[in-house]
């Protein structure tokens, strides 16, 4: 059974739909490729700033209480994100006014005004100050972590930015970011609910069919993955717990070892029996959670522990998730733990099919990055997964050369040095 539809308007619009006739709700979604990665140092935070900007009206709705009222007579409330790699707009919609829905969308991307600049630069820099201590040092792990793994490219860089790019993005830089990259051929429309394919890709050309724009340039290649010496960064912060994130560079989702990297991130890190809760939580008692993250970019990639925990608690930790990667090295999953795993993971893909948001976001996601990956597409990589695969990937990965970590809060001086010897010693078998 097709999963998706999908026609390209003349302009180089994609529309896609996701059928799902027993909803009632849609979810209309828009796609852009562009985001951290396609910036400058001058330039940082452009992407996310511009998509700030598109909330503050349009030439059909001459604010931004206009455009969200409109979004509200559908059924909707818009919302967007900006990551390194792409900015999403979405909103649930009434499916009997899916058109309107497609119809705003439409005049957000086309026709923004651009309005109340200074307001919402304000509103971002108090965004950017929330990961900043009161010493104005970075604490956001997520964003230590990505100086160290891309030391010197914008992959290393928050999204968000920082305040001196900030405060110097001028309205002519928006505008010309928005020219550049907001273009129908840098552009997926996903609509997922109760649709007829045919009607949204008429509402499509309707309200988008005008709408032209050049190629987008491509975003900064990374070439750095050949295994770099381990780098730490701690960060003294106040409050009662330490911070620990440990960390994998990768190389990026196209690889031979995406799949498996998919699995070991469930086995890790996904619910009460993964390994990492089982060990730190269960059996140890030294964390209420710890988790596991996944990010793949088109050329790298990293795998992420992150958990907080006890001053004198942190080498401890820091031993145990490191005899679980030791564990990984050395020892195949047992098929019992395989299978457990597995079948998880094909409950939460049938479940997906359940939600509008996820269908729309999987189809779009895959068009605009050509990682086409249907629910079909994922089952039918799982079952292909060994343990001995696993272990392979782990041996290859998860090594000394590509691990990197942030230590962010009240550590005390003995503490790192504990920290520091351990990891100085890990040598996966």
């Amino acid at each position: 059974m097709q999963e998706y539809l999908c026609n390209t308007l003349a302009n180089g619009l994609r529309v896609i739909s996701v059928p799902m006739p027993h909803h009632h709700s849609a979810e209309v979604l828009v796609y852009i490729g562009v985001g951290g990665r396609y910036e400058t140092s001058r330039k940082a935070g452009v992407s996310h700033f511009l998509e700030h900007m598109l909330f503050k009206g349009t030439t059909d709705f001459p604010s931004g209480l206009a455009l969200e009222r409109a979004f509200e007579a559908v059924g909707g409330s818009a919302n967007a994100a900006t990551d390194s790699e792409n900015t999403c707009f979405h909103s649930r919609v009434h499916p009997n006014h899916i058109a309107e829905g497609i119809a705003l969308f439409g005049s957000m991307m086309q026709r923004p005004l651009f309005r109340d600049m200074e307001m919402e630069r304000r509103v971002i820099l108090e965004e950017a100050m929330g990961d900043l201590n009161e010493s104005g040092r970075q604490i956001n792990s997520d964003n230590i972590i990505a100086t160290l793994l891309f030391p010197n490219h914008p992959l290393g860089k928050p999204t968000v930015g920082n305040r001196p790019a900030i405060e110097r993005l001028t309205l002519r830089q928006l505008q010309q970011h928005h020219s550049t990259y907001y273009t129908p051929h840098n552009t997926v429309l996903a609509v997922a609910g109760p649709v007829d394919h045919q009607q949204v890709v008429a509402a499509a050309e309707e309200y988008f069919g005008k709408w032209q724009g050049d190629k987008a340039p491509a975003p900064k290649a990374w070439s750095g993955f050949s295994g770099t010496e381990r780098s730490f960064r701690w960060v003294r912060d106040a409050g009662s717990q330490v911070s620990l994130q440990l960390a994998f560079l990768l190389p990026g989702r196209d690889s031979e070892h995406a799949v498996n990297l998919r699995v070991l991130r469930r086995l890790l890190g996904w619910g009460g029996m993964s390994r990492l809760m089982l060990r730190l939580r269960e059996e140890l008692g030294l964390t209420y959670a710890v988790d596991a993250a996944l990010g793949l970019y088109a050329d790298a990639g990293t795998l992420a522990i992150d958990l907080a925990v006890s001053t004198e608690n942190l080498a401890k930790a820091t031993t145990a998730i490191l005899e679980i990667f030791n564990e990984l090295h050395a020892i195949e999953v047992t098929d019992d733990e395989l299978n457990h795993i597995l079948n998880c993971y094909r409950c939460d893909l049938d479940y997906s099919r359940d939600q509008v948001d996820e269908m729309a976001l999987r189809y779009a996601w895959g068009e605009l990055t050509g990682s086409h990956r249907t629910i079909a597409d994922d089952l039918a990589g799982i079952d292909k997964v060994t343990a001995a695969g696993l272990r392979q990937t782990a041996r290859e990965l998860l090594t000394t050369t590509n691990l990197h970590g942030a230590i962010v809060g009240p550590y005390r001086t003995r503490d790192r040095k504990k920290v520091e010897t351990i990891i100085a010693a890990w040598q996966p078998n």
